[in-house]
Order: C-alpha cells, then sequence, then structure tokens
C-alpha cells in the first residue's frame, strides 16, 4: 500500500515514515498542501491540519473533489467542530496527537477494511503486553489478564485498555522498577510520538480508580514501580490470659 502523508514537522513525519515502512507500508512525504495536491494519488492519504501554506481542512476537500482516496486527518486540533468538520467534508477518519504507530496502523487497516476489502492487509496486530489465562493477585486486587478485568475484592474497576495495560505491565514483577521510557515502549508503542506528560495522566487515573496511592510509587529520575505493602506482622509474645 502507497501511502502519502503530508506533514511539515520533519521531527515527527520522518520516525512516522521509518514505522510505517516497517510495517510494509511505502510512504511518500510531503510538506506542504500545493505539494500534496499536485502528488500522485496514492492508495492512503495521512493528512495534518496545521500546514505552513494552506489549512489542512482546504487540503481535503480538495482532495476528496478530485478522488475517492481514503483519507485520515492527523492533527493535534482537539476542537470537536474540526473533527466535525473533517468527516463531513470527506475524511474517513480523525487520529488527535498524541498517538502511537500501532494505532495508527490499526487505523490505516481499519479505513482499509471498510473502502478496500479486498486490499485489507493480512498482518495480525500486536496486542501489546502478552496475555495469560491466570489470574493474579495483589493484596486484595485481582487481575485477570485473558479478561482484561480487575477487582478490589467484589469489586469490579472499570479500568481505561491503556491505565489496564500500564497496571499489568507494573504487576508483571511488583517492586522492580519500570523506566519510563520503557513503559511508553510497552503500553503505548516504540515510535510513540505526544508529550511522556501522558503517562502521568495514566498513573494518576490508575491510582485514583484504585483507591490505593501509595502502590504506585514514582523513583524520581527513573520511572515507576508497583510497591504493595505487606500485611502488618501479627503480634508476638505470649497469648494473653484472663484472670477468672
Amino acid at each position: 500500500m502507497r501511502v502519502l502523508r503530508i506533514e511539515d514537522d520533519d521531527t515527527i513525519a520522518e520516525p512516522l515514515v521509518e514505522g510505517l515502512g516497517r510495517y510494509g507500508f511505502a510512504v511518500d512525504r510531503v510538506g506542504t498542501g500545493a505539494a500534496a495536491l499536485g502528488a500522485a494519488f496514492p492508495d492512503m492519504v495521512l493528512l495534518d491540519l496545521g500546514l505552513p501554506d494552506m489549512d489542512g481542512i482546504d487540503v481535503c476537500r480538495a482532495l476528496r473533489s478530485r478522488s475517492d482516496v481514503p483519507i485520515i486527518m492527523i492533527t493535534a486540533r482537539a476542537d470537536e467542530t474540526d473533527r466535525v468538520v473533517g468527516l463531513e467534508l470527506g475524511a474517513d477518519d480523525y487520529l488527535s496527537k498524541p498517538f502511537g504507530l500501532r494505532e495508527l496502523v490499526a487505523r490505516i487497516r481499519a479505513v482499509t477494511r471498510r473502502t478496500h476489502p479486498a486490499a485489507t492487509p493480512s498482518c495480525e496486530e500486536d496486542a501489546g503486553p502478552k496475555a495469560d489465562r491466570t489470574s493474579q493477585h495483589i493484596g486484595d486486587v485481582v487481575i485477570n489478564r485473558r479478561t482484561r478485568q480487575v477487582h478490589t475484592g467484589n469489586r469490579p474497576i472499570a479500568l481505561a485498555p491503556k491505565e489496564f495495560d500500564l497496571l499489568a505491565l507494573l504487576a508483571d514483577d511488583p517492586g522492580a522498577v519500570y523506566s519510563r521510557q520503557h513503559i511508553l515502549d510497552k503500553v503505548w508503542d516504540p515510535h510513540f510520538f505526544g508529550p511522556t506528560k501522558t503517562l502521568d495522566v495514566h498513573i494518576a487515573a490508575l491510582r485514583r480508580k484504585l483507591d490505593r496511592p501509595t502502590w504506585i510509587e514514582t523513583v524520581r529520575g527513573v520511572g515507576f514501580r508497583l510497591a504493595v505493602p505487606t500485611d502488618p506482622p501479627h503480634p508476638t509474645g505470649p497469648p494473653r490470659t484472663t484472670q477468672q
């Protein structure tokens, strides 16, 4: 599949082109709307909205007037209006920054399934942290990797997918320190595009939902670890006797 990436920021575009190449995509990249409109039609367009010469919305409109090529908008704009306008103009999907390479590849394949079913790649997605079929008990928290469910006692904890993956990773080796980069590589993607503050947001949400803020420790300058407190020791000494 030949993909056209329309992006003017080299620091984002170059690793993305390299990463998509590893998944078997042939990627051409241009940095302006004018260059995009003058390029040969690809099989898929990845369109950034913040271009130096024209708005990406206008590029989308022009591309759609000429072709039914699938278009995925990729942008830092978070406003709902931009998403609605882009989709109504004919974009097939909308991906907000920050994002991971695996998520982008999944969206490319999903759009391809909808628009060109016969051309859908058959490569299997990497599902992230390896799942096993057992439940792990940590204190009174139960993590079931097969069903991706977490309970504290009999109470289910509703975790977002990345929150579950984050907890499962830290629980692989309780007490071990995981670096921020290692966590981003494993839970998000080795080619993660976006601020690492995303990790802190997920850590905070996980602490809040588990209602055990001290369990996930911040190791300053390194990363995080799951530090489950041990049960307090039973009192020692001779048993108490009551006087008759």
